[in-house]
């Protein structure tokens, strides 16, 4: 394992909590940075203008090392998404700054944005067992660097905490995105357990030189949500997962950062706003609902929306929510909305029943599956029972429309619904990520589902394709890390999935 880190990650830093924001010199801006539009989404590494997909195994197996972790990159073609032009990187494939060791779980995150603004987006792969220094699992991230033939091992570089702490899982989340002037490439974001940092490239050429990564922090950030009571203490977020979107359309991305609290209350699903502009990142305001969170513009009025997941937690009156509960906040001037309408499986409309422990809101997606004009909404209930058998999963998705989300023309999915490839089992957990995307083009995102417990926790990903009237099971098909080259048993294969 690489010792050192990098310099360049300097104290250039400042507290958002006070409404401070980074100053940085004019650039160009193109485009609008950070939107889930589908003209706007970053996960092209080739720049051939398909939407590739970026899929994390992070308990394979690597040179013997039992959960030392590996990604897949497949490539999107105008044919779609395949499995022979196929990309396979682990630690092992970062040209010496890494080393495959038990538990590091390389792929447990996965996000991509262009950081050096070259036209080609990047991987970015967390590793938060990774132990840095003789300190556990400290964690680490390592950037792999896009081009004209896509990823390629070796054409990486790594980024770490200034000073690791034990436990500290650097990579606990990440995205990428233009928040704001600082630079012509996306800004990236990385928490650990209590904080969230962003970094930017630096001004010049890169040539990726398999050691840290030239990247500058900008800021640093801890995360505290507002007390339920007035006579409460604050309590602190533990991130979970990061959306972006532009919800006060102003041309610059902003950032949502979603978890659970901790402390007198732990494990309330809350979500930290914080818009972009021009000179950088300003937190806003604390909006309960999390610790999964997407964004997409369901109503089609050129704002963003929030769209979070609570799969399991206590409300603010310490009841449990056991089936699971999604929250929408529409975009608007002020970005997301205080006003929230919450779904669960007991809405109106919404095919099943509210059930213990069918996590409903695991993971989130969202993009236009018909091509309305109107983004759609992916949930995954990894818990759900399928008859008697438990933990098996399924997956739903709802539409938007001008009013926001609908349950007009709701679908939903198991393993036994037919046109779906395989059987519903116990512990399948099909539903835990969800994925709307376009690797043809055509403007109609098709659903990548994982089951990451499949085949005896192996994981498999299906594939069903969009047309005219959304997601169908239509010429669904499946496939695993075996199926992509890669012989390795109980890897968790589709544990994350790159939204």
């Amino acid at each position: 394992m690489r010792k050192n880190r990098s310099a360049a990650l300097t104290a250039a830093s400042f507290l958002l909590l006070t409404g401070a924001a980074v100053a940085a010199a004019p650039a160009a801006v193109a485009g609008t940075p950070g939107s889930t539009r589908a003209d706007d989404r970053n996960s092209d590494f080739n720049g051939d203008g398909y939407e590739d997909s970026l899929v994390g195994a992070p308990d394979a197996t690597v040179r013997g090392h039992k959960g030392a972790g590996l990604v897949t990159v497949q490539y999107g073609s105008p044919t779609g998404l395949g499995t022979r032009e196929v990309a396979r990187l682990s630690e092992d494939s970062t040209g010496g700054d890494g080393t495959p060791e038990a538990g590091d779980g390389f792929g447990t995150v996965v996000a991509s944005g262009d950081l050096n603004s070259d036209g080609y987006d990047d991987a970015v792969v967390s590793a938060p067992g990774e132990d840095v220094d003789g300190v556990p699992d400290a964690g680490r991230v390592t950037i792999f660097w896009g081009t004209k033939q896509g990823l390629r091992a070796g054409l990486s570089d790594w980024l770490e905490a200034e000073e690791p702490r034990r436990g500290e899982r650097f990579g606990t989340a990440l995205a990428a995105a233009r928040f704001s002037g600082a630079t012509e490439g996306d800004v990236l974001a990385v928490t650990d357990r209590d904080e969230l940092d962003t970094y930017t490239y630096g001004d010049g050429p890169h040539i990726p030189d398999n050691g840290a990564a030239p990247l500058k922090r900008r800021s640093t950030h801890r995360l505290t949500a507002p007390p339920a009571r007035a006579a409460a203490a604050p309590r602190t977020i533990l991130p979970v997962s990061l959306t972006t979107g532009d919800y006060d359309n102003n041309g610059y991305a902003d950032l949502v950062v979603s978890g659970v609290t901790a402390g007198a209350e732990p494990g309330h699903g809350w979500s930290t706003y914080l818009s972009g502009h021009k000179e950088g990142l300003t937190k806003e305001r604390d909006l309960r609902g999390g610790p999964v969170a997407a964004s997409g513009d369901l109503n089609n009025d050129g704002y963003d929306d929030l769209v979070t997941g609570e799969p399991a937690s206590p409300d603010d009156g310490g009841e449990t929510l056991t089936g699971g509960l999604v929250g929408v906040r529409l975009g608007g001037a002020n970005g997301p909305s205080a006003a929230v309408k919450w779904w669960t499986q007991g809405s109106a409309g919404v095919p099943g029943a509210v059930e213990k422990g069918d996590r409903w809101g695991a993971d989130l997606s969202v993009a236009d599956t018909d091509k309305d004009g109107y983004a759609d909404v992916a949930i995954g209930a990894p818990g759900e029972d399928v008859g008697s058998v438990a933990d098996a999963g399924a997956v739903w998705v709802l539409r938007g429309a001008a009013d926001g989300l609908t349950t007009r023309g709701v679908r939903s999915w198991t393993q036994n619904t037919t046109g779906v490839p395989g059987v519903a089992e116990r512990g399948d957990r099909w539903g835990a990520q969800v994925r709307l995307a376009d690797p043809d083009r055509d403007r109609r995102f098709d659903l990548l589902a994982s089951a990451p417990g499949e085949n005896g926790g192996d994981g498999v990903v299906w594939f069903l394709p969009s047309g005219t009237g959304g997601v169908g099971t239509a010429g669904a098909w499946t496939y695993g890390v075996k199926s992509l080259g890669v012989p390795v048993d109980g890897a968790a294969f589709g544990a994350a999935i790159d939204e």
